[in-house]
């Protein structure tokens, strides 16, 4: 048991205060929230993050069987942003995330995952394997006349080669979307495993088909909260029912160990919809559970 009260912890993830760029693994935040087509608020969400992963530091994980918490871990702030400016923002964001290794990103929207692909890309020299839980596919070429909005990242990333479709699976799906994006998705590679999949299945099921897509090649997490139903999160931009329980999740995260993750974010917590913190702690206990599995 920790000898400080959960609610008197320092601020930074897990009440980590090293702010060292050379740790092993690397919190930082990204809040920005200016390419969101529907509520905005997440330039809000690493604070939440940060605020509610307090909870998850009186102990060991109960599977793992560590504290993340005392992995060679940091926490160095938030990234920079361009105040207004989309691309002048993700040029910033890819710019600062390329100095860190293993990075763990708060959102933030969901348009921070394009330049945190393109710095990790860079850095492993060949396109990724990604495994994406969401509520919408994020493929579309752009919303609203804006190209680098929140629901075009891997549209983006799939046409600049930073990730290997062919080794790409999305998650938890169940949004309205136009049958042509769908059909473009799927077209290149992707493999769409819907909510109703997931309802359908078990989570060892789930997992077993994420190995099998994502194989042994350098991969990426991305983590939309939406994934999640609003019964568990509320606290987001683009809610939609139907979605997976936090159960879920963690039960399939759990059972990911061994896969060559390099790098995660969870993104689109937005605290001022959020009901007595449920969205940010799942965000921050997602987090938790990717550095568990890192660990263990």
């Amino acid at each position: 048991m920790a000898e400080t009260p959960t609610y008197a912890v320092p601020f930074g993830f897990l009440g980590v205060t090293r702010r060292d760029p050379a740790a092993r693994f690397v919190v930082a935040g990204v809040p920005l929230d200016i390419g969101t087509t529907n509520r905005s608020g997440t330039r809000e969400g690493p604070a939440a993050i940060r605020r509610a992963s307090r909870m998850l530091v009186d102990g060991d994980h109960p599977q793992a069987w560590i504290d993340p918490a005392a992995l060679d871990l940091a926490d160095c702030g938030d990234l920079p942003l361009a105040l207004g400016d989309i691309p002048g923002s993700l040029t910033r964001i890819e710019s600062a995330a390329a100095a860190f290794g293993h990075l763990i990103a708060l959102g933030g929207e969901h348009g921070i995952t394009l330049p945190l692909l393109r710095a990790l890309a860079g850095r492993v020299g060949e396109p990724l394997a990604l495994v994406h839980f969401d509520a919408h596919v994020d493929t579309w070429p752009d919303n609203f006349g804006q190209a680098f909005a929140h629901g075009s990242v891997f549209y983006h990333a799939i046409r600049e080669r930073l990730v290997d479709p062919a080794r790409m699976i999305q998650v938890g799906i169940r949004s309205p979307v136009q049958r042509a994006v769908w059909d473009w998705t799927v077209g290149q590679g992707v493999t769409i495993l819907s909510a109703q999949d997931v309802h359908a299945t078990t989570p060892g099921a789930v997992a077993d088909q994420i190995r099998a897509v994502i194989g042994d090649a350098p991969a990426y997490l991305s983590f939309d909260i939406d994934a999640l139903d609003p019964a568990f999160a509320p606290g987001t931009g683009t809610p939609e029912i139907g979605g997976l329980a936090s159960w879920q999740a963690q039960a399939i995260l759990r059972r990911l160990r061994g896969l060559d993750f390099r790098g995660m974010d969870v993104v689109e917590v937005a605290p001022a919809y959020d009901t007595a913190e449920i969205t940010a702690l799942a965000g921050a206990t997602l987090a938790w559970e990717y550095l568990a599995l890192m660990g263990a």
